[in-house]
């Protein structure tokens, strides 16, 4: 299942005015491939998956745009139609476990409730079978289906979490941060198992992340974000290797490296991230940039073609603007 997302805008309207949360934000996911989005916190990563699926909280609003999953355009659906899409043919793991299971109810029963919401043929015990073989897809103990949330480690919820999401057969997952607040070898398992699902269900991932060495190992493909903009876009090997837009060579250079020494200074992007209630003009990364020019300040730089199947919005990557010190993969970019 494809999903094309075409010039997306999310405003939360509040009193003090429109925070632009997600602004013109165009990609495509193939049927069957693995992409990371992957930016700071609060770049709108997050609120792109909340507007796909039409979940997004208030005052968030969907001001423009088409959202297309085959032929479907979401974005036009009514709210009981989108209940009966949701979860059938696009559903999510929500990021924080530890925080995303009813306390109060058995797990099972948080499972079972999305089956027998959307097939109503299907009986209860029918519906706790299916989820016993989730379980066992995921490696868990079907017979712990019944135990409450607090009788679960944080690993163990967070591959509850994947079942609840797999209950009713999607074939898009959106997985939000799905290893926050978990230990390293638990956060390798996870990333694991979803690999493996990728792989066995034919599902497409959309992996949300400010981990660029997450998606390395698990996507083909990856979206950065910016500031509500997608600033650069490619294969993984490509963008490691000749990242185009000076932030998402400042993201690449800030991950640690095995081959160089353990008293490595890692770079550090300056500044912090725009406020989205009053975004700078032109490029919105231009107060951070230290290649900006005038025309950064002024202009906003287009998604563009930089080579075949890689595209990054910058003025340097365009050819409009030059600087000696900048070259694709250079410096900052290269590792």
């Amino acid at each position: 299942m494809s999903l094309k997302v075409e010039n997306l805008v999310v405003y939360y309207c509040m009193r003090r005015g429109d925070c632009k949360a997600v602004e013109d934000v165009t990609f495509e996911i193939q049927a069957g491939d693995s992409v990371g989005l992957v930016g700071e916190s609060g770049c709108g990563k997050s609120t792109v998956a909340f507007a796909i699926l039409r979940m997004l909280p208030e005052p968030g609003e969907i001001m423009g745009g088409h959202i297309l999953l085959d032929d479907v355009d979401i974005a036009t659906l009514d709210p009981e139609e989108m209940r009966n899409f949701r979860w059938t043919q696009i559903a999510m793991v929500f990021q924080g476990a530890m925080n995303a299971l009813n306390p109060i109810l058995r797990v099972s029963d948080q499972i079972t409730e999305a089956m027998l919401r959307h097939d109503s043929e299907l009986t209860k015990d029918e519906a706790k079978e299916k989820t016993k073989d989730l379980f066992k897809l995921v490696g868990m103990d079907p017979d712990r289906i019944d135990h409450y949330p607090f009788e679960f480690s944080g690993g163990m919820k967070q591959r509850a979490m994947i079942v609840m999401a797999l209950a009713c057969d999607p074939k898009f997952l959106i997985a939000d941060e799905p290893t926050t607040a978990l230990d390293v070898t638990v956060q390798a398992q996870i990333m694991a198992l979803l690999q493996k699902l990728v792989a066995e269900l034919g599902i497409t991932l959309m992996l949300i992340t400010h981990d660029l060495s997450v998606v390395a190992e698990t996507c083909n493909n990856v979206f950065i974000m910016y500031a509500g903009k997608i600033v650069e876009t490619g294969a993984v090997l490509e963008i490691f290797q000749h990242p185009w837009h000076p932030y998402a060579q400042g993201l690449i250079s800030s991950i640690p490296s095995i081959e160089k020494s353990s008293d490595q200074t890692l770079a550090s992007i300056p500044g912090s991230p725009p406020n989205l209630l009053d975004p700078p003009p032109g490029c919105r990364f231009h107060p951070r940039c230290k290649f900006v020019q005038d025309l950064c300040k002024t202009e906003d730089p287009p998604l563009l073609d930089v080579s075949p199947g890689h595209r990054a919005a910058c003025h340097l990557a365009s050819g409009r603007i030059k600087d000696d010190k900048w070259a694709p993969g250079k410096e900052e970019g290269k590792r």
